[in-house]
């Protein structure tokens, strides 16, 4: 846009002056408002490049706003929205339905002028997670990522906001960062959801139960695991947390770690499964013969399924991935629009699946 232009759509402003709309506004006030420097104002009115489409949006909108520009050049940026979702790798089923989700949808996202890509690294590794954020952060235009909490992330993430690239957190978020938002089950109450389920699965009796988390290095497990034992405390002394042992959300560590549980506490009564990894759980329990033991663990996926199905499993406490998924993309579509980013975003609920009620 040239500055005839630019001068053309100011005088041809009509609107009253205010404090949020002065009658002669200026670029500054243009970049006060879009929280920009006044050379990226300058580059995106110029339509110079080098300014995320994200940004673009923003400067655009503020320029609006305060009659700077025509509201007819404030429109849609005709580069896709680049985003890359960074998942742990390995055999955690409800991720590996959420990465195969995420590309199945990548022609209707097309359309919508957002190309999305899944990469996968190794899991409960935060110097990888940190080093993978910060290199597809000099191409995507935005990243969502299940967070480890560690110091060389949290530097990541806000590496990564200091250069204009926002981030998300799914399912597991970090503290103390400026990424823009997270998607994810307030996962305290999750922890105690579980707790009830197993505490009234048993009844009024004492009892012995245990965990078995991926790593608390994820918090959305270490918060699991606080709501889990406080609902103890709380509301059902008479049973007795018996510990917890990290299995990496791996089938054949899980199948490790019940095993060992139940071979030191041979009346164990209940066990929560934290995190992904639900297979080896159940195999253990099958092959020892203890459908007594109530069985309760997180995410909907065929192995869960079928768990519930053969009566191993007696609930799942699960998120829909698709509305997961969704969730993300709107928050990084609301930031290329210049709205908030959680603006129309939907909190998830947590959805309790049995046997009786599959769906």
């Amino acid at each position: 846009m040239s500055s005839d232009v630019l001068a053309s759509a100011l005088s041809s402003a009509t609107a009253p002056a205010d404090a949020e709309h002065p009658a002669h506004a200026r670029l500054p006030d243009v970049a006060r408002r879009a929280g920009v420097s006044t050379a990226t104002v300058d580059r995106v009115l110029n339509k110079r490049p080098g300014v995320r489409p994200v940004t673009i949006q923003r400067v655009l909108r503020a320029a609006a706003e305060l009659n700077y520009i025509l509201e007819s050049d404030f429109a849609p940026p005709v580069t896709p929205l680049r985003l890359v979702f960074l998942l742990p790798a390995g055999t955690n089923r409800f991720l590996g339905l959420l990465g195969r989700l995420i590309a199945a949808s990548s022609a209707t996202l097309a359309e919508r002028q957002i190309q999305a890509r899944v990469e996968y690294i190794k899991s409960f590794n935060p110097d990888l997670l940190a080093r993978a954020l910060l290199q597809h952060g000099k191409s995507a235009d935005g990243i969502a990522f299940m967070a480890l909490e560690h110091p060389a992330v949290r530097e990541a993430v806000n590496t990564l906001a200091a250069r204009g690239v926002p981030t998300v957190t799914l399912i597991s978020d970090i503290a103390g960062t400026r990424r823009v938002a997270s998607v994810g089950l307030d996962n305290r109450s999750a922890g105690r959801t579980a707790g009830y389920l197993i505490a009234r699965f048993i009844g009024a009796r004492k009892a012995k139960v245990a965990m078995i988390a991926g790593s608390l290095s994820y918090r959305a497990h270490e918060e699991r695991e606080m709501g889990f034992l406080h609902l103890f405390e709380e509301m059902f002394p008479q049973i007795e947390v018996v510990g917890l042992r990290e299995g990496q959300d791996d089938e054949a560590q899980n199948y490790r770690q019940t095993r060992q549980f139940l071979a030191q506490h041979p009346d164990l009564a209940g066990l929560y499964n934290i995190g992904g990894g639900a297979a080896g759980v159940g195999k253990a329990l099958r092959e020892m013969r203890r459908s007594d033991v109530v069985f309760v663990g997180h995410g909907l996926t065929p192995d869960t399924r079928a768990l519930l199905l053969d009566g191993t499993m007696d609930a799942v406490i699960t998120q829909n991935p698709e509305n997961a998924i969704q969730s993300v993309i709107g928050i990084f579509s609301n930031l290329r629009a210049g709205r908030e980013a959680t603006e129309g975003i939907v909190t998830p609920r947590i959805e309790i699946v049995l046997r009786e009620n599959l769906p």
